[in-house]
Protein backbone atom coordinates (compact mmCIF):
# COMPACT_ATOMS: atom_id res chain seq x y z
CA UNK A 1 0.00 0.00 0.00
CA UNK A 2 2.56 2.57 0.87
CA UNK A 3 4.69 1.39 -2.76
CA UNK A 4 1.15 2.43 -4.68
CA UNK A 5 1.09 6.07 -2.35
CA UNK A 6 4.61 6.70 -3.28
CA UNK A 7 4.11 5.81 -7.26
CA UNK A 8 1.41 8.49 -7.29
CA UNK A 9 2.20 11.51 -9.41
CA UNK A 10 0.22 14.16 -9.83
CA UNK A 11 0.07 16.64 -12.94
CA UNK A 12 -1.44 20.32 -12.11
CA UNK A 13 -1.28 22.87 -15.04
CA UNK A 14 -0.66 25.71 -12.29
CA UNK A 15 1.20 24.43 -9.48
CA UNK A 16 -0.12 23.85 -5.86
CA UNK A 17 -0.06 26.32 -3.33
CA UNK A 18 2.46 26.03 -0.73
CA UNK A 19 -0.17 25.54 2.25
CA UNK A 20 -1.94 22.79 -0.60
CA UNK A 21 1.16 21.09 -1.11
CA UNK A 22 1.67 20.53 2.92
CA UNK A 23 -1.32 19.55 3.84
CA UNK A 24 -1.56 16.91 0.86
CA UNK A 25 1.84 15.49 2.60
CA UNK A 26 0.67 15.89 5.89
CA UNK A 27 -2.75 13.85 5.25
CA UNK A 28 -0.16 11.43 2.86
CA UNK A 29 1.86 10.86 6.22
CA UNK A 30 -0.99 10.45 8.29
CA UNK A 31 -3.03 7.51 5.79
CA UNK A 32 0.60 5.82 6.19
CA UNK A 33 0.94 5.69 10.30
CA UNK A 34 -2.41 4.29 10.25
CA UNK A 35 -2.06 1.66 8.02
CA UNK A 36 1.50 0.62 10.00
CA UNK A 37 0.09 0.90 13.38
CA UNK A 38 -3.52 -0.29 12.52
CA UNK A 39 -6.70 1.61 14.64
CA UNK A 40 -6.32 0.11 18.28
CA UNK A 41 -10.37 -0.52 19.45
CA UNK A 42 -11.63 -2.22 22.94
CA UNK A 43 -14.26 -4.02 21.90
CA UNK A 44 -16.96 -4.78 24.52
CA UNK A 45 -18.18 -8.39 24.24
CA UNK A 46 -20.90 -10.18 26.72
CA UNK A 47 -17.28 -12.04 28.92
CA UNK A 48 -15.40 -8.67 29.09
CA UNK A 49 -13.28 -6.40 26.73
CA UNK A 50 -11.00 -7.45 23.78
CA UNK A 51 -8.35 -5.53 22.52
CA UNK A 52 -8.30 -5.90 18.75
CA UNK A 53 -6.32 -3.76 16.04
CA UNK A 54 -7.39 -3.02 12.75
CA UNK A 55 -5.74 -2.38 9.59
CA UNK A 56 -7.28 -1.91 6.18
CA UNK A 57 -10.49 0.00 5.63
CA UNK A 58 -13.33 -1.69 6.95
CA UNK A 59 -14.72 -3.04 3.22
CA UNK A 60 -17.00 -5.78 3.84
CA UNK A 61 -17.14 -6.87 0.31
CA UNK A 62 -14.58 -9.58 1.16
CA UNK A 63 -14.55 -11.24 4.32
CA UNK A 64 -11.91 -10.11 6.95
CA UNK A 65 -8.78 -11.96 7.45
CA UNK A 66 -8.74 -12.56 11.47
CA UNK A 67 -5.81 -13.90 13.37
CA UNK A 68 -5.64 -14.72 16.85
CA UNK A 69 -2.09 -15.50 18.97
CA UNK A 70 -0.29 -18.32 20.58
CA UNK A 71 0.12 -18.06 24.82
CA UNK A 72 3.53 -15.79 25.99
CA UNK A 73 2.72 -13.65 22.43
CA UNK A 74 0.25 -10.95 21.62
CA UNK A 75 -0.83 -9.92 18.42
CA UNK A 76 2.01 -7.82 17.56
CA UNK A 77 4.48 -10.03 18.12
CA UNK A 78 3.03 -13.02 16.43
CA UNK A 79 1.79 -11.65 13.29
CA UNK A 80 3.80 -8.45 12.80
CA UNK A 81 6.71 -9.77 10.55
CA UNK A 82 3.96 -12.03 7.75
CA UNK A 83 1.87 -9.28 7.81
CA UNK A 84 4.74 -6.47 6.96
CA UNK A 85 6.49 -9.52 4.49
CA UNK A 86 6.70 -7.67 0.79
CA UNK A 87 4.94 -10.55 -0.61
CA UNK A 88 2.04 -10.38 1.58
CA UNK A 89 1.30 -7.26 0.76
CA UNK A 90 -0.75 -8.37 -2.47
CA UNK A 91 -3.29 -9.70 0.16
CA UNK A 92 -3.44 -7.25 3.11
CA UNK A 93 -4.08 -4.04 0.52
CA UNK A 94 -7.26 -6.02 -0.86
CA UNK A 95 -8.36 -7.44 3.12
CA UNK A 96 -9.06 -6.05 6.60
CA UNK A 97 -6.95 -7.30 9.09
CA UNK A 98 -8.38 -8.11 12.28
CA UNK A 99 -6.21 -8.85 14.98
CA UNK A 100 -7.29 -9.90 18.30
CA UNK A 101 -5.89 -9.76 21.59
CA UNK A 102 -6.39 -12.79 24.13
CA UNK A 103 -8.00 -11.11 27.32
CA UNK A 104 -4.99 -9.26 29.17
CA UNK A 105 -2.28 -10.16 26.47
CA UNK A 106 -1.80 -7.11 24.71
CA UNK A 107 1.00 -4.97 24.37
CA UNK A 108 0.82 -2.60 27.95
CA UNK A 109 -2.41 -4.37 29.56
CA UNK A 110 -2.92 -3.97 33.43
CA UNK A 111 -1.98 -6.98 35.14
CA UNK A 112 -4.84 -8.53 36.83
CA UNK A 113 -5.48 -9.01 40.55
CA UNK A 114 -5.01 -12.14 42.42
CA UNK A 115 -7.98 -14.46 42.40
CA UNK A 116 -8.99 -13.13 39.24
CA UNK A 117 -10.76 -15.52 37.04
CA UNK A 118 -9.57 -15.76 33.91
CA UNK A 119 -11.92 -16.79 30.94
CA UNK A 120 -12.07 -20.71 29.76
CA UNK A 121 -10.70 -21.16 26.22
CA UNK A 122 -14.51 -21.90 25.24
CA UNK A 123 -15.36 -18.64 26.57
CA UNK A 124 -12.81 -16.72 24.89
CA UNK A 125 -14.18 -18.43 21.32
CA UNK A 126 -17.48 -17.45 22.42
CA UNK A 127 -16.07 -13.23 22.41
CA UNK A 128 -15.00 -13.41 18.42
CA UNK A 129 -18.69 -13.28 17.04
CA UNK A 130 -18.99 -9.54 19.17
CA UNK A 131 -15.37 -8.67 17.02
CA UNK A 132 -17.56 -9.35 13.89
CA UNK A 133 -20.36 -6.97 14.82
CA UNK A 134 -18.57 -4.48 15.88
CA UNK A 135 -16.75 -4.03 12.82
CA UNK A 136 -20.12 -5.12 10.79
CA UNK A 137 -18.04 -8.09 9.05
CA UNK A 138 -20.16 -11.33 8.09
CA UNK A 139 -17.34 -13.84 7.47
CA UNK A 140 -13.83 -14.28 7.75
CA UNK A 141 -10.72 -15.88 6.94
CA UNK A 142 -9.45 -17.32 10.58
CA UNK A 143 -5.14 -17.42 10.82
CA UNK A 144 -4.69 -18.97 14.63
CA UNK A 145 -1.22 -20.20 16.24
CA UNK A 146 -1.15 -22.93 18.76
CA UNK A 147 -3.55 -21.40 21.33
CA UNK A 148 -5.16 -19.26 19.27
CA UNK A 149 -5.95 -22.04 16.32
CA UNK A 150 -7.72 -24.17 19.50
CA UNK A 151 -9.80 -20.58 20.19
CA UNK A 152 -10.30 -20.10 16.38
CA UNK A 153 -11.17 -24.44 15.91
CA UNK A 154 -13.88 -23.52 18.64
CA UNK A 155 -15.47 -20.30 17.23
CA UNK A 156 -15.64 -21.94 13.74
CA UNK A 157 -17.15 -25.03 14.84
CA UNK A 158 -19.94 -23.13 17.17
CA UNK A 159 -20.29 -20.74 13.74
CA UNK A 160 -19.88 -22.72 10.45
CA UNK A 161 -21.56 -19.72 8.58
CA UNK A 162 -19.08 -17.22 9.71
CA UNK A 163 -15.90 -18.45 8.94
CA UNK A 164 -14.72 -18.69 5.08
CA UNK A 165 -11.38 -20.62 5.38
CA UNK A 166 -9.08 -21.36 8.24
CA UNK A 167 -5.67 -21.52 8.57
CA UNK A 168 -4.47 -23.40 11.83
CA UNK A 169 -0.52 -23.57 12.76
CA UNK A 170 0.75 -26.00 15.33
CA UNK A 171 -2.89 -26.77 16.51
CA UNK A 172 -3.61 -29.60 18.93
CA UNK A 173 -7.44 -30.50 19.22
CA UNK A 174 -6.45 -32.52 22.74
CA UNK A 175 -7.09 -31.82 26.05
CA UNK A 176 -4.09 -32.93 28.34
CA UNK A 177 -3.91 -36.30 29.67
CA UNK A 178 -3.44 -37.51 33.22
CA UNK A 179 0.29 -38.35 32.25
CA UNK A 180 0.67 -35.00 30.63
CA UNK A 181 -1.31 -33.17 33.67
CA UNK A 182 1.19 -34.47 35.88
CA UNK A 183 3.97 -33.80 33.62
CA UNK A 184 2.47 -30.32 33.46
CA UNK A 185 2.42 -29.95 37.14
CA UNK A 186 5.68 -31.36 38.02
CA UNK A 187 7.31 -28.87 35.31
CA UNK A 188 5.63 -25.97 37.26
CA UNK A 189 7.78 -26.93 40.37
CA UNK A 190 10.82 -27.57 38.44
CA UNK A 191 10.92 -24.67 35.76
CA UNK A 192 9.85 -20.63 35.71
CA UNK A 193 6.85 -19.64 33.64
CA UNK A 194 8.82 -18.73 31.37
CA UNK A 195 11.04 -21.69 30.65
CA UNK A 196 7.59 -24.10 30.44
CA UNK A 197 5.93 -21.28 27.60
CA UNK A 198 8.97 -21.13 25.95
CA UNK A 199 8.79 -25.20 25.87
CA UNK A 200 5.65 -24.83 24.05
CA UNK A 201 6.71 -22.29 21.69
CA UNK A 202 10.28 -23.75 20.42
CA UNK A 203 11.63 -27.41 19.90
CA UNK A 204 13.84 -29.28 22.80
CA UNK A 205 16.56 -28.81 20.00
CA UNK A 206 16.31 -24.96 19.82
CA UNK A 207 16.14 -25.01 23.48
CA UNK A 208 19.02 -26.47 24.15
CA UNK A 209 20.95 -24.45 21.54
CA UNK A 210 19.74 -21.31 23.06
CA UNK A 211 19.65 -19.35 19.84
CA UNK A 212 19.08 -15.71 19.62
CA UNK A 213 15.15 -15.92 18.81
CA UNK A 214 14.78 -18.17 21.65
CA UNK A 215 16.53 -15.92 24.01
CA UNK A 216 14.99 -12.61 23.09
CA UNK A 217 11.74 -14.37 23.85
CA UNK A 218 12.77 -15.44 27.45
CA UNK A 219 13.83 -11.76 28.12
CA UNK A 220 10.46 -10.90 26.97
CA UNK A 221 8.23 -13.16 28.29
CA UNK A 222 10.18 -12.83 32.18
CA UNK A 223 9.90 -8.97 32.24
CA UNK A 224 6.44 -8.42 31.03
CA UNK A 225 4.43 -6.31 33.36
CA UNK A 226 1.66 -8.78 32.26
CA UNK A 227 3.51 -11.79 33.30
CA UNK A 228 0.26 -12.61 35.68
CA UNK A 229 -2.28 -12.15 32.88
CA UNK A 230 0.35 -14.31 30.75
CA UNK A 231 0.23 -17.19 33.38
CA UNK A 232 -3.49 -17.25 33.34
CA UNK A 233 -3.69 -18.13 29.66
CA UNK A 234 -1.58 -20.64 29.40
CA UNK A 235 -3.37 -22.20 32.92
CA UNK A 236 -6.45 -22.17 30.64
CA UNK A 237 -4.92 -23.20 27.58
CA UNK A 238 -3.49 -26.04 29.32
CA UNK A 239 -7.28 -27.04 30.85
CA UNK A 240 -8.74 -27.11 27.32
CA UNK A 241 -11.14 -29.80 26.78
CA UNK A 242 -10.91 -31.86 23.36
CA UNK A 243 -12.22 -30.16 20.25
CA UNK A 244 -14.19 -34.00 19.43
CA UNK A 245 -14.12 -33.46 15.74
CA UNK A 246 -14.24 -36.31 13.34
CA UNK A 247 -14.88 -36.95 9.57
CA UNK A 248 -18.75 -36.48 10.47
CA UNK A 249 -18.22 -33.54 12.64
CA UNK A 250 -15.67 -30.98 11.74
CA UNK A 251 -14.88 -27.94 9.57
CA UNK A 252 -17.65 -26.70 7.12
CA UNK A 253 -14.64 -24.27 5.64
CA UNK A 254 -11.83 -25.19 3.62
CA UNK A 255 -8.76 -25.71 6.39
CA UNK A 256 -5.01 -25.30 5.76
CA UNK A 257 -2.85 -27.25 8.60
CA UNK A 258 0.43 -25.62 8.65
CA UNK A 259 3.44 -27.22 11.35
CA UNK A 260 7.01 -27.06 11.53
CA UNK A 261 8.84 -30.46 11.34
CA UNK A 262 10.56 -29.38 14.56
CA UNK A 263 7.25 -27.82 16.51
CA UNK A 264 6.49 -29.63 19.80
CA UNK A 265 3.00 -29.98 18.40
CA UNK A 266 3.41 -31.86 14.91
CA UNK A 267 2.54 -35.03 16.08
CA UNK A 268 -0.68 -33.55 17.26
CA UNK A 269 -0.90 -31.44 13.49
CA UNK A 270 -0.84 -34.56 12.02
CA UNK A 271 -3.33 -35.99 14.00
CA UNK A 272 -5.86 -33.15 13.54
CA UNK A 273 -5.02 -33.74 9.85
CA UNK A 274 -6.26 -38.01 9.94
CA UNK A 275 -9.40 -36.32 11.44
CA UNK A 276 -10.72 -34.01 8.64
CA UNK A 277 -12.41 -34.10 5.38
CA UNK A 278 -9.41 -34.80 2.49
CA UNK A 279 -11.44 -33.29 0.08
CA UNK A 280 -11.07 -29.56 2.09
CA UNK A 281 -8.21 -30.12 3.77
CA UNK A 282 -4.34 -29.19 3.15
CA UNK A 283 -1.77 -29.72 5.38
CA UNK A 284 1.55 -28.19 5.19
CA UNK A 285 4.78 -29.34 6.86
CA UNK A 286 7.62 -26.90 6.89
CA UNK A 287 11.16 -28.41 7.07
CA UNK A 288 13.51 -27.14 9.80
CA UNK A 289 11.43 -24.51 11.37
CA UNK A 290 9.21 -24.67 14.78
CA UNK A 291 6.40 -22.35 15.60
CA UNK A 292 7.81 -19.19 15.57
CA UNK A 293 10.15 -19.60 12.64
CA UNK A 294 7.01 -19.52 10.36
CA UNK A 295 6.57 -16.09 11.20
CA UNK A 296 9.90 -14.72 11.23
CA UNK A 297 10.82 -16.38 7.71
CA UNK A 298 7.40 -15.96 6.53
CA UNK A 299 7.87 -16.53 2.62
CA UNK A 300 6.77 -19.91 2.61
CA UNK A 301 3.90 -19.70 4.34
CA UNK A 302 3.34 -16.51 2.51
CA UNK A 303 3.42 -18.30 -0.84
CA UNK A 304 1.11 -21.47 0.58
CA UNK A 305 -1.69 -18.71 2.43
CA UNK A 306 -1.64 -17.14 -1.16
CA UNK A 307 -2.80 -20.47 -3.06
CA UNK A 308 -5.23 -21.15 -0.42
CA UNK A 309 -6.98 -17.28 -0.98
CA UNK A 310 -6.68 -18.39 -4.58
CA UNK A 311 -8.57 -21.04 -3.90
CA UNK A 312 -11.35 -19.34 -2.27
CA UNK A 313 -12.05 -17.09 -5.32
CA UNK A 314 -10.37 -14.41 -3.95
CA UNK A 315 -7.26 -14.09 -5.49
CA UNK A 316 -6.52 -13.87 -9.42
CA UNK A 317 -3.37 -15.24 -10.43
CA UNK A 318 -2.13 -11.68 -11.75
CA UNK A 319 -1.48 -11.07 -8.32
CA UNK A 320 0.81 -13.44 -7.47
CA UNK A 321 4.50 -13.72 -7.49
CA UNK A 322 6.33 -14.78 -10.51
CA UNK A 323 7.14 -18.10 -8.61
CA UNK A 324 3.20 -18.54 -7.81
CA UNK A 325 1.78 -17.10 -11.66
CA UNK A 326 4.11 -20.13 -13.53
CA UNK A 327 2.55 -22.78 -11.44
CA UNK A 328 -1.65 -21.72 -11.59
CA UNK A 329 -2.57 -23.03 -14.46
CA UNK A 330 -3.74 -26.63 -13.14
CA UNK A 331 -5.97 -24.43 -10.40
CA UNK A 332 -7.37 -21.75 -12.91
CA UNK A 333 -10.56 -23.62 -13.23
CA UNK A 334 -11.50 -24.16 -9.33
CA UNK A 335 -12.03 -20.63 -9.04
CA UNK A 336 -13.92 -17.47 -9.80
CA UNK A 337 -13.88 -14.30 -9.00
CA UNK A 338 -17.32 -13.46 -8.18
CA UNK A 339 -16.59 -15.57 -5.21
CA UNK A 340 -18.18 -18.77 -6.17
CA UNK A 341 -16.03 -21.74 -4.47
CA UNK A 342 -14.63 -25.18 -5.10
CA UNK A 343 -14.71 -26.78 -1.81
CA UNK A 344 -12.58 -29.60 -3.08
CA UNK A 345 -8.92 -28.58 -3.70
CA UNK A 346 -5.31 -29.12 -1.99
CA UNK A 347 -2.15 -27.82 -1.66
CA UNK A 348 1.57 -28.87 -1.96
CA UNK A 349 4.61 -26.87 -1.84
CA UNK A 350 7.90 -28.23 -2.59
CA UNK A 351 11.48 -27.51 -2.03
CA UNK A 352 11.46 -25.06 -4.46
CA UNK A 353 8.53 -22.83 -3.24
CA UNK A 354 5.26 -24.87 -4.39
CA UNK A 355 3.40 -26.82 -6.44
CA UNK A 356 -0.08 -27.71 -6.83
CA UNK A 357 -0.81 -31.14 -6.72
CA UNK A 358 -2.18 -33.02 -9.62
CA UNK A 359 -5.93 -33.79 -8.09
CA UNK A 360 -7.97 -31.98 -5.59
CA UNK A 361 -9.48 -34.52 -4.03
CA UNK A 362 -7.33 -35.59 -1.46
CA UNK A 363 -5.20 -34.05 0.79
CA UNK A 364 -1.02 -34.83 0.97
CA UNK A 365 1.40 -34.18 3.28
CA UNK A 366 4.54 -31.91 1.99
CA UNK A 367 7.59 -30.58 3.19
CA UNK A 368 9.25 -27.64 1.92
Amino acid sequence: MTTEMQEISITEDKPLLTGQNDAAKDAELAARILLDQGQEHSVETPHGILHVTLHGSRTTRRPAILTFHDVGLDSKSCFSTLFKFEEMQEIVKNFTLIHIDAPGQEEGAAPYPVGYQYPSMDTIAEMIPAVLQFFNFRTVIGIGVGAGAYILSKFTLANPDAVEGLVLVNIDTNARGWIDWAAQKLSSVTHSLTEQILSHLFSQEELSSNTDIVQSHRDRISKAPNLINIEQLWKTYNSRRDLNIDRSCTFKCPVMLVVGDQAPYEEAAVECNSKLDPTTTSFLKVRDLVNVDLFLQPAKLTEAFKYFIQGMGYMASSCMTRLSRSRTTSLSSSYSMDGSRSRSRTLSQGSQGGQMPPSPSQTMEVSC
